[in-house]
């Protein structure tokens, strides 16, 4: 048996599968970037081949990636993590409310995030780009999201 279930039924709580609370983290991680304006990207494939979960861009260029974590066990068995920072402005991890935060790298911003939006509940340390990395990862994002776009219209593409 699950050992989620088992600790959620000890505790007379229901049990929530992991992919559910990251579609919902996700979500609402997704949301809160629009409602700040910026452009966003879900699984945004980098110069490195990593996919970061969540990929927002600003009006004025700043990039933001946010990853998320559903489990404890889900955190400790991923440290690719750490290759996303040279990609991004600002790195968050978003969790559900219940995830236990202490465990989260210090040097990493919090983003507590439901089905219907997030907010900050550690800001995320400024790593700034280089100029030349952030066109490439501009241009990236801006292909990517204009071949899903066009892939909406027309699905033979």
């Amino acid at each position: 048996m699950n050992k989620d279930f088992v600790s959620a039924r000890s505790q007379n709580l229901r049990y929530i599968d992991p992919a559910t609370i990251t579609a919902g983290v996700t979500r609402g991680v997704c949301r809160w970037l629009t409602d700040l304006n910026y452009a966003v990207l879900r699984e945004f494939k980098l110069g490195n081949g990593r996919r970061a979960d969540v990929t927002g861009i600003s009006r004025d260029g700043t990039i933001v990636m946010v990853e998320v974590k559903s489990t404890i066990e889900d955190f400790r068995a991923d440290d690719k993590w750490l290759e996303y920072v040279p990609y991004c402005d600002l790195f968050s991890f978003a969790v559900a409310d219940h995830f236990p935060k202490e465990i989260l790298p210090k040097s990493c911003g919090i983003i507590i995030a439901d089905r219907h939006g997030a907010a900050v509940s550690r800001p995320a340390r400024e790593y700034r780009l280089r100029p030349g990395s952030r066109r490439a990862l501009t241009l990236r994002f801006a292909h990517t999201a204009g071949r899903r776009l066009i892939a909406v219209n027309d699905p033979r593409i």
